[in-house]
Parts: structure tokens; C-alpha cells; sequence
């Protein structure tokens, strides 16, 4: 068990979350000097800050950086409460874009994405660093080039780990605790609710859980409305590191963690009826399984923000931020 499924599972999850640290900073230095600038001048309504919020966490390929950012705005005083709250809707949507890419079995293309980033590099040291050209060192561009070869590569090895973690996916499926677990969800889906909320909340992952969930969904080891189950409830572990940054922080700031937790599992709870419309929802858009299990998540992230929009126009929030 061991060497089977242990040392590789640690192995290709350590693989899977630095190829996504590298990707978030590569990343956030294209665009993090202006993040904190686009997140105060474009949130003046919920409904934009949701925009705001879906389209930097899909560039930074991390809802959780953004979500910090947010509550460091607001202990700041640059943003108020309530046009933060769009901002959290809008991470819910924008960190889908990882798992539809993971969903597209892109495994074959770990190789040519590490090969090409790390040529990109390189060229970017020859004509910078040793200066064979020196007119090029002051250009922009060349940085440029230099972060995207470095998020390249990033999701290069993100996609070596996500393969690596998915390899032991028929020897779990043999094991006793899988049984165990799988018996469990035969009698209630809110066993792999809980699942996914404990495993996301130890590791501060959503995606590498539901990366490992899609691997073994593609082997035919869970259905996909126990998946689907797990991942209404890496919904819910993610808002922990949420919570850990809110603390110290002004009561503005911990309102921010509190909806971020509030939003987060009521849509989870309220959405667990109906893990049967999600399955099917999915099944109807593709016939892949780990590309149902993105998919789903996809759909629950937008219905669910969607759904609690409207509640980011009371007039009570707004009163709320005029005290803080």
C-alpha cells in the first residue's frame, strides 16, 4: 500500500499544488500590480465586482488569492463590505476554469508544455540576462515572456501530478476504506459532502480534490453523484483559508470571511437535492466522465451565484457598511 498508492498519491499531490503556486505567481506577476487597482475601480456594484471577481481568479487560477487580496482591501479601507461580496461570487466562477481545462484529459500534453516552457526561458535569459542583445533587456515583452513560459510550466506540472494521483486510482478502488467510504454514500450522498469538505479544508485545495475525484470518476471507480456530492463539499472546505485570514483583521474584513462561508455552504446545502439534476445536466454536455464532474461544479458555482446575487443589493449590507 505503500509504495502502491501512498508514495504516489504525495507525490503527484506535491507535484499538483507547486505546478499551481508557480502558475498563481507567474501569474500574479503579469497582472498582480494591477489587480489590487481593478478590483477597486470595477466593483462599484455587485454585479460588477462579480465580473471583476470571475475574471481575475480565471487569470490567477486561484479563488483563495483573491479572496485574500479582498479582506486585505478591506481592513485597508480601499474597499467597503459590501462590494466585496460580488468579488467572492465571482471567484466561485472563475476558479472553474482549472477543472474545465483538467476535464479536457490534456495528460498527453505534460511533455510539450515542459519542453516549451522551458525553451521560452531560456531564450529569455539569452537575450536578457547574458545581453547577446542588449537593446532588448529595457523591453517589457521580454518579462512578459518570461512569467507565461514560468505559468506554462507550471501547468505542466500540474498536469504530471493530476496524472500521477489519477495512476493509483484502481488500486484505491480495491482497498477497504474505499469500500467502506463507497458503502457509506450507497446510503446518503452527505457522507461525500462531508468528504470533500474535511479533505479541502487539510490540504487548502478545492482543486487537487476534485482533480483526484475526476480521476477516478474517468476509471469508473465513483459515480458521478457521489462525485459530484464531493464536490459540493470542497466548496465548503475551501472557505477555511478564507477564515484564517480574516483573523486579526477589522470586523469589516471577518464580515467578509463570514459571507465567503455563508454563501459558500448554503449553496452547497441547498444544491445537495439536487446532485441528481446536476448528474444529469452534465451527462447531457458531455459523455466523459471527469469532464461531467467539471461541469458540474461549473453549473452549481454559476446557479448558485446567481442565485444569491440579488442578496448582495439589500439595503441592510449597505447600512452595515456605513457603520463599519
Amino acid at each position: 500500500m505503500l509504495h502502491s498508492i501512498i508514495l504516489p498519491i504525495a507525490i503527484g499531490f506535491a507535484l499538483f499544488l507547486s505546478g499551481m503556486k508557480l502558475m498563481e505567481l507567474a501569474l500574479h506577476r503579469l497582472a498582480g500590480t494591477q489587480l489590487n487597482r481593478i478590483l477597486q475601480r470595477f466593483t462599484a456594484t455587485p454585479i460588477h465586482g462579480l465580473a471583476a471577481g470571475a475574471i481575475s481568479t480565471a487569470f490567477l487560477q486561484s479563488s483563495t488569492a483573491v479572496t485574500v487580496i479582498s479582506i486585505g482591501l478591506v481592513n485597508a479601507g480601499l474597499l467597503t463590505f459590501p462590494r466585496t461580496l460580488g468579488i467572492i461570487l465571482g471567484t466561485n466562477i472563475g476558479t472553474c476554469l482549472t477543472t474545465e481545462l483538467l476535464g479536457l484529459s490534456l495528460e498527453r500534453l505534460t511533455m510539450p508544455l515542459l519542453i516549451l516552457s522551458v525553451s521560452a526561458w531560456l531564450l529569455t535569459a539569452l537575450l536578457g540576462e547574458l545581453q547577446l542583445i542588449p537593446a532588448l533587456r529595457t523591453g517589457g515583452w521580454l518579462n512578459t515572456i518570461r512569467s507565461a513560459s514560468v505559468a506554462t510550466l507550471g501547468f505542466g506540472i500540474l498536469l504530471a501530478g493530476m496524472a500521477m494521483m489519477q495512476s493509483v486510482g484502481p488500486d484505491i478502488k480495491q482497498s477497504a476504506m474505499f469500500d467502506w467510504f463507497m458503502s457509506k454514500t450507497a446510503d446518503s450522498l452527505w457522507w461525500g459532502l462531508a468528504a470533500g469538505a474535511v479533505l479541502t479544508a487539510a490540504v487548502h485545495s478545492s482543486t487537487a480534490v476534485i482533480a483526484i475525484i475526476m480521476g477516478f470518476a474517468a476509471i469508473g471507480a465513483m459515480p458521478l453523484e457521489v462525485g459530484i456530492a464531493v464536490v459540493l463539499g470542497a466548496n465548503i472546505g475551501t472557505c477555511v483559508t478564507a477564515l484564517l485570514a480574516s483573523i486579526g483583521g477589522s470586523r469589516a474584513g471577518q464580515f467578509v470571511a463570514l459571507a465567503h462561508i455563508t454563501l459558500n455552504v448554503g449553496g452547497a446545502l441547498l444544491f445537495m437535492p439536487f446532485v441528481g439534476l446536476l448528474a444529469g445536466l452534465s451527462a447531457w454536455l458531455t459523455a466523459a466522465p471527469a469532464a461531467q464532474i467539471a461541469h458540474a461544479q461549473t453549473l452549481f458555482n454559476i446557479f448558485s451565484s446567481l442565485l444569491a446575487l440579488p442578496l448582495c443589493y439589500l439595503p441592510a449590507l449597505r447600512r452595515m457598511s456605513r457603520q463599519d
